[in-house]
């Protein structure tokens, strides 16, 4: 009798964590369309985090420490709110909007840590998501579509997205899991994955953003240092750098096939400059960054939500000024601590062979270089940076369960280096 009812429960838990990996895989997958706000995304992740917390998901000291400093951010933006005259109902959103974003990080990182395959889910279904979109992004910009028009701004691929300049970034991770997948893959799945791999490329291209283009480039490079690191194999190694270089002329080619419409070939020119005509001058986006850091000096509760770009004319465009000016001293550090933690924990976890390291390579990489953007960019909103925060917490909360002596008990070795055999499916799959 115990036996039958041991055997139900561990149907039913198992039936659970089933459900649970397609239903975050859903809300992964809406993360891509967000052409009008409130996006699908919000309403779903809402009500999906609502459900986990109240039935069965709880949080770890990991997941603690990450809402705690995430509290401490937003309680900043509430903090400034005194210092705006005309309080709006657009101004409090926006609050809310950042607590929103920060719960749907804590709650990913949670049920990574909860179930270790969701990861991989996750990972999947983000691919989806950048798939589809960018082949609307790509068939929107040559007008291949009745609703093009909704795909394009300012002769620029937005596919499903408000900015071309969230669209493109949007893409990397994808992109760089496809890279490293094609790395590790045989002959049939490095074509497949190339092919997908060149269509994301190209829409990234057509997005006509600097920012993206740089992350992609930046990103690249450094997952093939770490793959290069991380594998002791001459001839893999070879294997990579091979594979890079093929991968780069392949690159080059589609750039190059895409330079010879007029359209194309104008729009690059003139994003291609380093400087643009609004970053420099007097007025400019750099000497407003100059002001805009003085101005927070004087102000240590900020100066609310949206202030900075009616007293200047545009956003900050620097994630560190809009922390200041909007969050306060407060949120800025602890922004600052947050990025920090990340940063430093993850790190610890990135070379540790576990089965979930491929997936914290790439979030780690893509996450360092979506840092080294924000300074040139406002990016507190973008909810793909949210959820490369969660699996980033998620994967430093499985590797502190590793570490514990019962997470280990049904293993036959002592040395934590599990064998192959205890990976339970969570090594790279198939797409």
């Amino acid at each position: 009798m115990k036996q039958r009812t041991s055997t139900t429960a561990h149907q039913q838990s198992a039936g659970r964590a089933i459900l649970s990996r397609y239903a975050i895989g859903f809300g992964i997958f809406l993360s891509g369309f967000v052409t009008f706000q409130p996006a699908p995304y919000e309403f779903y992740m809402a009500a999906l985090m609502s459900v986990s917390f109240l039935l069965y998901l709880k949080l770890s000291r990991s997941t603690g420490m990450f809402l705690a400093i995430g509290c401490a951010f937003v309680a900043g933006g509430i903090l400034s709110l005194a210092m705006v005259d005309d309080l709006t109902g657009d101004i409090i959103l926006y609050v809310i909007t950042t607590a929103f974003l920060l719960l749907s990080a804590v709650f990913i990182a949670a049920v990574i840590e909860s179930d270790p395959l969701i990861v991989a889910t996750i990972f999947r279904a983000y691919l989806c998501s950048a798939v589809v979109t960018a082949l609307l992004g790509i068939a929107g910009y040559f007008q291949l579509l009745p609703f093009s028009d909704l795909l394009t701004r300012y002769g620029r691929a937005t596919s499903t997205f408000q900015d071309p300049n969230v669209f493109g970034p949007f893409l990397v991770l994808p992109a760089c899991y496809l890279l490293y997948r094609i790395f590790n893959s045989g002959a049939s799945g490095i074509i497949q994955r190339a092919v997908v791999l060149v269509v994301l490329t190209i829409a990234i291209f057509l997005s006509f953003s600097r920012a993206a283009w740089g992350l992609y480039l930046l990103c690249s490079i450094v997952l093939v240092f770490i793959t290069l690191l991380i594998h002791n194999s001459a001839v893999f190694r070879l294997r990579i750098l091979l594979l890079s270089m093929i991968g780069l002329l392949a690159a080059a080619t589609a750039i190059a096939i895409l330079m010879q419409f007029p359209a194309v070939s104008k729009i690059f020119v003139d994003r291609a400059q380093l400087v643009q005509s609004y970053d420099a001058g007097q007025f400019g986006r750099f000497s407003n960054h100059r002001l805009g850091f003085a101005l927070a000096l004087e102000s240590p509760l900020g100066i609310g939500p949206f202030s900075f770009s009616k007293k200047f004319g545009e956003d900050p465009h620097n994630i560190w000024l809009k922390s200041l000016v909007a969050y306060g001293w407060v949120g800025f550090v602890a922004f600052l601590a947050l990025v920090a933690c990340t940063l430093t924990t993850g790190f610890r976890s990135l070379l540790r062979e576990r089965p979930w390291q491929p997936y914290l390579i790439c979030a780690y990489v893509v996450f360092v270089g979506h840092i080294a953007m924000s300074t040139i960019i406002d990016t507190d909103h973008w909810r793909h940076l949210f959820i490369l925060f969660g699996i980033i917490w998620g994967c430093i909360g499985l590797e502190i369960k590793y570490q514990r002596p019962l997470f280990n008990a049904d293993q036959d070795t002592k040395d934590k280096k599990p064998p192959h055999s205890a990976t339970h499916g969570l090594q790279l799959q198939s797409a």
